[in-house]
């Protein structure tokens, strides 16, 4: 890939009132915008003064099209145009921009054909090896730092403690609140050494939800006592350690504020955050375009002064840059409208100050990291282990149900032991009672059953109830829930379709390599 290397220097001028609370605006920016819709940011930028952007794929994808209804139209040179858009709005710029983008498990959460690292639930299941989950987090920032990208909105450190959190899941590191610290915080160490900006999130905890936030307003009806022992542990620790940001989700907690939403509500930013977790640094929100809040301020301008007045210092995702700047200047102080333009400003001293690290990590090192992470985060979950080595040693049935994707674990079982790919039909309909059935999911999110077709989870549940089956599952291991497994079930979880992954997975099919990971969330309906 090409990089980029720019410097930027800060004015040194005084700015007027009006271009600082530009300062405090994140539009959003997307990759396969047209000409028109480039040239449209690029005015207002410039005559906003706007302070940041944040980089999406498209209009068509999940941060505008809730609903699914768009088609997203893949683009194979994205990661070219994103370092063509990124010249294009640094130049428009009266001061340069924070440039900041999703990249929980890197650029590829966004931007074709750019490294892509095991998600965070992955990483969770690795006991006790937090280093190679620091090497992400270091890995991650020098691809976005050398993309011309200085802020990295992650990581995620909501404990997801309940399994129909239909917007988390697999964003977390898992539902235990000191692992979930620990792991956070080797990554945000990663990303700290590469000088990359951070923000947790989603706080005050987005984990034990069970509506999605883009959709809806999601309610935690919990004491502040509770969330203080487990929802707020890994930002009151984190926070302690030293971060540059703190993401506030879309939420109603109605024991701390019955009428507000987190976004737009005092008692949460500037009493709870401020004031009792004593937090410095910048608060940012959570998209500002989330249902969860958007439709509750139809008014232009009316969620971005609300959530300022509440206490928040950088507008995400704000769809109504010029008006929500007026009514800003309208109704805030300049006391006030100081306090949040210094925090912003402090960031973007740290990271235009510094020079631009230089990494030469090529996709051969990226390899060599996912690998060492799949073979340390492979996980059984055996009812009956008796079973696992009968499949073993009999002539087993070679089940692929791979939702369209490359499964060279299927073809390394076929190649090394003689056992033919087949599909869930033929493998109903053979008298053979033993297999490995591989899983790949057609989709990583909970929505619609991980996208399984009726008649496919059917097969599998006939399958699971008639046969014996050890399990390879190559994705979400929330899957399972879907799966009706019985108690002496056998699952040995991949977490990640990669080809690293696979290669580690028929390693242990082989007996070559021991699984060494742990399940690090609970399931609903698979406890072996």
């Amino acid at each position: 890939m090409t990089k980029i290397h720019q410097t930027y220097t800060l004015p040194k001028e005084t700015l007027t009132l009006k271009q600082k609370v530009g300062q405090l605006f994140m539009p959003a920016v997307f990759i396969n915008d047209t000409e028109e819709e480039v040239q449209q940011m690029e005015k207002l930028i410039k005559e906003q003064h706007v302070g940041s952007i944040c980089f999406f794929h498209s209009r068509a994808s999940a941060a505008t099209n809730f609903e699914g209804k768009k088609k997203i139209v893949h683009n194979e040179k994205s990661y070219d145009r994103l370092l063509e858009l990124i010249t294009r709005y640094q130049k428009a710029a009266t001061t340069p921009l924070l440039v900041a983008i999703d990249a929980e498990w890197g650029l590829a959460m966004r931007i074709e054909n750019t490294p892509q690292y095991p998600y965070a639930i992955t990483l969770g299941a690795l006991t006790s090896n937090n280093d190679l989950i620091y090497k992400v987090g270091k890995a991650i920032g020098n691809d976005c730092r050398q993309a011309g990208i200085q802020w990295n909105l992650g990581p995620v450190v909501d404990i997801n403690n309940n399994p129909e959190n239909p917007v988390i899941g697999y964003r977390s590191f898992g539902d235990d609140k000191n692992s979930v610290t620990h792991k956070a915080g080797a990554f945000l160490k990663g990303m700290a050494k590469s000088g990359t900006l951070n923000s947790i999130k989603h706080f005050p905890g987005h984990g034990d939800t069970a509506t999605d936030s883009h959709l809806g307003l999601p309610v935690i009806d919990k004491s502040l006592e509770e969330l203080m022992e487990n929802e707020l542990f890994p930002f009151q620790k984190l926070i302690k350690a030293g971060v540059d940001s703190v993401m506030v989700g879309h939420l109603l907690l109605p024991q701390l504020d019955s009428e507000n939403p987190s976004t737009t509500s005092s008692r949460i930013i500037t009493d709870l955050l401020r004031k009792q977790l004593g937090f410095k640094g910048v608060v940012i929100s959570d998209a500002l375009n989330m249902h969860a809040v958007s439709k509750k301020f139809p008014q232009k301008g009316a969620l971005e002064k609300a959530a300022f007045t509440a206490g928040m210092d950088v507008l995400c995702f704000s769809e109504h840059v010029a008006e929500g700047v007026e009514q800003i200047l309208t109704n805030a102080s300049e006391e006030r409208i100081q306090e949040s333009f210094e925090r912003v400003w402090k960031l973007k001293h740290k990271v235009f100050s510094e020079k631009t690290p230089t990494s030469d990590a090529g996709l051969d090192e990226n390899s060599k990291l996912n690998r060492k992470i799949a073979a340390q985060s492979i996980t059984e979950l055996y009812g009956n282990t008796s079973i696992v080595e009968q499949i073993k040693s009999s002539g087993f049935l070679n089940v692929s149900v791979n939702s369209g994707k490359k499964n060279s674990f299927s073809e390394q079982i076929s190649s090394n032991f003689g056992s033919k790919e087949v599909n869930l039909d033929a493998a109903l309909a053979s008298d053979n009672q033993n297999l490995v059935l591989s899983i790949f999911p057609p989709a990583v999110k909970p929505k619609d059953r991980f996208g399984f077709d009726e008649k496919t989870l059917s097969l599998i549940h006939k399958l699971v109830g008639k046969k014996n089956t050890l399990i390879y599952l190559f994705g979400n291991p929330y899957v399972l829930d879907v799966l009706k497994l019985k108690s002496v079930s056998n699952v040995v979880l991949v977490y990640q379709d990669f080809p690293e992954f696979q290669e580690v997975a028929f390693d242990h099919f082989s007996v070559t390599i021991e699984a060494k990971g742990e399940l690090p969330i609970q399931l609903k309906t698979f406890q072996p």
